[in-house]
């Protein structure tokens, strides 16, 4: 054997490390000890004769020949992994662990109906959903693909648009007969708003129909960043909340909430275009592709 091909595991090792951040990090997604992670970088930077790494206690940074090596170690991996799942691809059904991250209101009411259908088509493929609020990191987090809310997807991701996502204002029967409905945008400065209240812009509802355009600084005694708390508040009359089409579409559908200007659209830090991103790949393995086709197929149509 050529003493380069022991090379390989560490070349995944260095890219790893580049891409997570830091040797404890790459050590979690490589299944290794931090301590076995840096004996393998040690001992490519000894068989390359190259030091990759700027060691610091602060932080871990590419020396000018790193960023080199990273980028041709990048493409060999890249390769490498193509090769592995060369097989796969090569077969209809696609097969293996997909961890995936979304938003949690997106997944309870848009995602887990939609799993029985997912698993029963392919009988070979896991999934391992897990449903956070906040933006994760794919890379660093080991995560094959996240769900994204979001009119401008983050530069340096792959991905593919699933489904559009409306916001609607709602109120219960019972707060609208006791304070009256409100016939422009203006009026909502008259009602109590349950609004995300994560920024004081919040605050600021911005509401369009046609060529109009409204910006009405709203007031409310309560504010919630989770949409299924602001549909709580809203069926028990607290006020008019801000609701995806998806939370409120149920009870809108019971008639325990009523659509507020209904001829305006509101626009908010959560509107836009729900996406599947990925970080970019030369190649797609089945099991994410097949993924990616069946939520767009499913959500067509449905905001």
């Amino acid at each position: 054997m050529n003493r380069h091909d022991t090379m390989l595991p560490w070349l995944v090792t260095f890219v790893r490390v580049v891409e997570s951040g830091s040797f404890t990090a790459a050590s979690t997604q490589l299944g290794l000890s931090p301590s076995a992670v840096s004996r393998q970088i040690g001992k490519l930077e000894t068989g390359l004769s190259l030091r990759l790494f700027e060691r610091s206690t602060r932080r871990l940074r590419l020396t000018e020949s790193g960023q080199a090596a990273y980028s041709q170690a990048r493409e060999m991996v890249d390769a490498f992994e193509a090769t592995l799942g060369l097989a796969e691809r090569l077969e209809a059904a696609p097969r293996g662990v997909l961890r995936v991250a979304m938003p949690k209101a997106f997944g309870k009411y848009l995602m887990l109906p939609l799993i029985p259908g997912l698993l029963e088509r392919y009988p070979e493929l896991e999934l391992r959903l897990i449903l956070d609020d906040r933006l994760v990191d794919p890379i660093k987090e080991g995560f094959d693909a996240m769900v994204r809310i979001t009119e401008t997807p983050p530069p340096g991701m792959a991905g593919r648009p699933l489904t559009e996502v409306e916001h609607l204002l709602c109120a219960s029967p019972a707060y609208l007969e006791r304070h009256g409905e409100p016939a422009t945008p203006e009026a909502l400065a008259e009602h109590a708003c349950i609004f995300l209240g994560e920024t004081p812009a919040d605050s600021l509802w911005r509401l369009a129909r046609g060529s109009e355009q409204r910006r009405v600084a709203v007031r409310g005694r309560y504010a919630c960043n989770h949409s299924e708390a602001r549909l709580e508040a809203a069926l028990a009359g607290l006020g008019i909340a801000t609701l995806p089409r998806f939370t409120a579409a149920r009870a809108l559908a019971e008639e325990r909430l009523r659509r507020v200007l209904p001829e305006w659209r509101y626009t908010s830090t959560y509107h836009g275009t729900a996406w599947l991103l990925y970080p970019p790949k030369r190649f797609v393995p089945p099991r994410l592709r097949a993924f990616g086709e069946y939520l767009a197929s499913m959500l067509e149509g449905h905001r």
